[in-house]
């Protein structure tokens, strides 16, 4: 496993319940908005204790092949959903308490 996937991996274990984060964000937070499609290759593969389903498109949208079931798990967890089936990203966004708002507030698509 490579070091950037760890470092990935490392970041999505500390997602929340409830809450949900981008791939941008991830890549963001590591230091490198850049490497977003690498987040999402990260968690195509990831192992079974990150939570991937918490993890998704900047405008909210799941993966089709991983929907019913990411979904199902999101609904447990509380996560509102939109009339179009897309995550209310702005209802549920994660923001690690240890980065400097600021910094976020500049996030592209942080809505």
């Amino acid at each position: 496993m490579s070091g950037t996937f760890s470092a990935v991996y490392a970041l999505a274990r500390g997602v929340p319940a409830g809450k949900t984060v981008s791939y941008g964000q991830l890549a963001f937070y590591l230091g490198n908005p850049r490497l977003s499609r690498i987040v999402g290759c990260a968690m195509a593969v990831c192992p079974d204790d990150v939570p991937a389903h918490r993890v998704l498109r900047q405008d909210g949208t799941i993966p089709p092949p991983l929907y019913a079931r990411h979904r199902a798990l999101l609904e447990e967890e509380g996560v509102p959903f939109l009339p179009d089936g897309r995550v209310d990203m702005a209802a549920c966004r994660w923001i690690p308490e240890d980065k400097a708002l600021d910094a976020l507030r500049n996030f592209p698509g942080r809505g």
